[in-house]
């Protein structure tokens, strides 16, 4: 006779909800500002069916905490925004913003199928990552529609296939160095791509916050990011590459905060977190020295960035606390 036993979340399960759930929370918040302030009924179609897809993820992730009787994250709430503060970005960084926050979501939701075991949580998981193929599709369809979609560099095909006959194919700092491959071109135009649009999104943060250290946190991100794209470009450049255009223009002068500084701060972190397994695919997928160098280097200094704004978050109590196992050690203390 067949028995039901209720199977336990993995710790990467629980792992991977209590990270969707704060990043959905977070989302709702940054949309429901965003469609506020849209002007162009196109672009505002785009970011409601985003809100749509984040409420429902979030409701979903509730009730399978809820049926395990694991305590809600706390999130983003309310108390987060205000819709009404004045316009901070124009509807284009909108599109722009919300097409970089897709690409993240192939990444995190195609990472937690891989790791679940439970049907349950895999079928959770393939339906985010489906709808954000949906929601892919539509951004991409409006930025070329607009004429704000900006291509990867062509290369040309070459005459035959062929082997590696040199080892100046490893080399990048000295001797006979080869062309760019078509995939470090790539890692480095979206490496580009993302920190033009963190930078416009941390400059507006740098505008608004209400504490002065988190201003100055996010002054110093947006710096980080400047020499990120000038070091990436440099690359380019050397080639004859084209380098993807900048937004600089499309933050207002507003000093209004839309978001409470502990969404703010937490945003940062996300993007940091995206920002170093970025690096980290494009040094796996780069075979000249001096690449691997200079992501090793730039990766590093993310890390280093990660961990102020942690120190900073936990300083005025903004960090939630993530599933973590049981301390042992304090336990037989007690």
């Amino acid at each position: 006779m067949e028995t039901e036993q209720h199977i336990r979340l993995t710790s990467a399960e629980i792992s991977s909800l209590w990270g969707t759930y704060i990043s959905n929370s977070m989302s709702i918040c940054v949309l429901r500002y965003l469609i506020e302030k849209a002007e162009d009924a196109e672009i505002k179609k785009v970011l409601e069916l985003a809100l749509e897809i984040a409420n429902k993820s979030l409701e979903d992730a509730g009730y399978i905490f809820n049926k395990e009787n694991y305590p809600l994250p706390i999130g983003f709430t309310d108390e987060d925004v205000n819709i009404k503060a004045k316009r901070l970005w124009s509807d284009e960084f909108s599109l722009q913003y919300l097409n970089q926050m897709a690409k993240s979501g192939f990444t995190a939701y195609g990472m937690s199928v891989g790791m679940s075991s439970r049907k349950d949580i895999r079928e959770y998981f393939n339906k985010n990552l489906h709808l954000n193929t949906e929601l892919n599709s539509k951004i991409k369809d409006t930025l070329l529609s607009k004429g704000l979609y900006i291509r990867p560099p062509y290369i040309s095909p070459p005459d035959k296939a062929d082997y590696v006959k040199k080892q100046s194919f490893l080399t990048g700092w000295f001797g006979d160095r080869k062309p760019l491959l078509g995939i470090e071109i790539a890692h480095l135009f979206h490496n580009i791509e993302t920190n033009a649009v963190g930078k416009m999104l941390i400059m507006g943060f740098s505008q608004v916050a209400e504490q002065q250290d988190s201003r100055d946190f996010f002054t110093r991100g947006k710096k980080i990011s400047s020499k990120h794209i000038e070091v990436f470009g440099s690359i380019l450049k050397e080639e004859d590459i084209p380098v993807p255009m900048s937004w600089s223009m499309d933050v207002t002068d507003s000093q209004e905060a839309p978001f409470s500084d502990k969404l703010m701060m937490f945003h940062i972190t996300m993007l940091n977190g995206t920002g170093i397994g970025n690096y980290g695919l494009a040094m796996a997928g780069s075979t000249r020295r001096d690449l691997i160098t200079h992501f090793v280097r730039l990766a590093a200094e993310i890390g280093q960035y990660a961990e102020d704004g942690a120190n900073l978050m936990i300083k005025h109590g903004w960090l939630e606390e993530p599933p973590q196992t049981v301390d042992r050690e304090k336990l037989n203390k007690q």
